[in-house]
């Protein structure tokens, strides 16, 4: 049999589940032992994540009719209340507790997995659409290292008793009940608002969000731009749920096929509760701070598509380089040596790709590429089927395929990984830097670049024509 500790990397959530799934007070408090701890432990993380497949799902209707500062706000309570379902599991040491309070927190994350990248997308300027997209994913990041550290810290630190337990899950309350408390002061997206017809409250937003007066050529060209892409869809499609669905089918969609949990140190000698715990938060800092740079320096200077195809390829050879060494080596549980750091460097390794790359760019893309009348549809079953649900599988596949495939599961991986990066080459044209109402003629053209250094022309132009009146308007003063 083959040793496997499997702690998640997706958001807070499960960051937080995975290490208090390790630790002795809650195993003790859940009845959890090594005769059922497999099938347990994956029902505590899996109804969570089959709770955010279905929360995507019925998200959709609420940021399509009521708007996306509803569906946030929204997620803010029923996470909240999933949270405090676990917490009730405290006194009475109810497991079916715990898998409501789980369902409820995934719901919730599922209406936040929505609405944040729509709205972060309907707001963003086209040069810095990727990296304020980018700071949902930062945040998610930022999220799984404290949650890998309050576990390691609450085991070293607290005895293992019931308040060891509990504290990782209440902490969740404070990112819950800060969204509660500040999303009432945010604006509605004015692409939104312009799409119901709310027309001068679009232009006064959207004059607040570009800090500029409503008449300034800025907001009049992208209002103008606005319009002519919901007259377009409009005139195509007659509003219909059906109608949606198939203006979406019929466009290129990027599913992300590499969420699987990469955190199997015992795989590779190193076990315990300690170590497993401070190797994972390890592992959640160098991602993290992948993911940062990405965020700030990449996603819009490199590029979407030249980052799948790095990161693609880069987690293509660690993983085979991976098996490799495990095919070669194979440590026994508890050694550590030569052959277990050089697995672990590649672990390390595959975050620096992966982290950067498809972690949180397929977020990017699919919350700019369509058009607004399908923009929610396409979150909604991207978020439930590209994420939620190869979540759901990987967890609940991944232990038992490592005991009948060993080490030949990263292989898998790293094929997997091929197959990303022809796909990408082939299939996924570069959006960087253009406008979401003009992604129509870059799918038409497939030529990113080109359309990028017409709009970057445009721009200038602009720029003439409104330093021109300035000096009209310096001279006649």
């Amino acid at each position: 049999m083959v040793s496997l500790k499997r702690v998640e990397d997706r958001p807070t959530p499960s960051a937080f589940i995975g290490g208090t799934i390790a630790l002795a007070s809650f195993k003790k408090a859940f009845g959890i032992n090594a005769s059922n701890s497999s099938y347990l432990s994956t029902n505590i993380v899996t109804v969570y994540q089959a709770g955010a497949f279905w929360g995507s799902l019925f998200a959709y209707p609420v940021a399509n009719r009521f708007g996306r500062k509803i569906c946030i706000i929204s997620s803010g309570w029923i996470f909240c209340v999933g949270v405090a379902v676990q917490l009730a599991a405290h006194s009475g040491g109810t497991i079916a507790a715990l898998y409501v309070g789980r369902v409820l927190a995934g719901i919730g994350i599922g209406f936040i997995s929505l609405a944040v990248p729509i709205y972060i997308s309907e707001i963003s300027p086209p040069a810095i659409r990727g990296r304020l997209v980018a700071l949902y994913e930062v945040c998610l990041q930022f999220g799984a290292v404290l949650g890998f550290w309050i576990n390691y810290g609450v085991n070293i630190t607290i005895a293992p008793n019931k308040v060891q337990w509990t504290i990782p899950i209440a902490i969740q309350l404070i990112p819950g009940g800060l969204l509660i408390l500040s999303t009432p002061f945010l604006i509605e997206s004015p692409r939104w608002l312009r799409s119901k017809g709310k027309n001068d409250q679009a232009v006064k937003d959207l004059a607040w969000i570009r800090n500029l007066p409503a008449d300034h050529v800025y907001v009049v060209e992208e209002l103008a731009m606005l319009d002519a892409q919901l007259a377009i869809e409009e005139e195509k499609n007659s509003g219909t749920f059906f109608d949606s669905l198939k203006e979406l089918f019929g466009r290129t969609l990027g599913w992300r096929l590499f969420i699987y949990s990469p955190t199997v140190f015992s795989e590779i000698g190193i076990t315990g509760t300690n170590q497993g715990l401070f190797t994972t938060g390890i592992f959640g800092i160098v991602k993290c701070t992948a993911s940062c740079f990405w965020c700030f320096f990449l996603v819009d200077a490199v590029g979407r598509r030249r980052m799948l195809l790095i990161g693609s390829a880069g987690a293509a050879v660690t993983m085979c380089i991976l098996t490799a060494l495990l095919q070669t080596n194979h440590p026994a549980a508890g050694v550590v040596n030569g052959q277990s750091k050089a697995a672990a460097a590649m672990l390390y390794l595959w975050t620096l790709f992966y982290g950067p790359t498809w972690n949180g760019t397929p977020w990017v893309i699919t919350a700019e590429i369509f058009p607004m009348h399908v923009r929610a549809l396409s979150i909604s079953i991207y978020a439930a089927f590209g994420n939620w649900l190869w979540t759901f599988v990987i967890a609940r596949a991944f232990p038992y395929a490592v005991i009948k495939m060993k080490y030949y599961v990263f292989l898998l991986f790293g094929l997997v990984s091929f197959v990303g990066f022809f796909f990408v080459y082939f299939c996924v044209p570069e959006t960087a830097g253009v406008p979401i109402e003009r992604m129509d003629e870059l799918f038409g053209t497939g030529k990113g670049d080109v359309l990028v250094r017409d709009l970057e022309a445009q721009k200038r132009d602009v720029l003439q024509v409104e330093h021109a009146k300035q000096e009209e308007h310096s001279i006649e003063a």
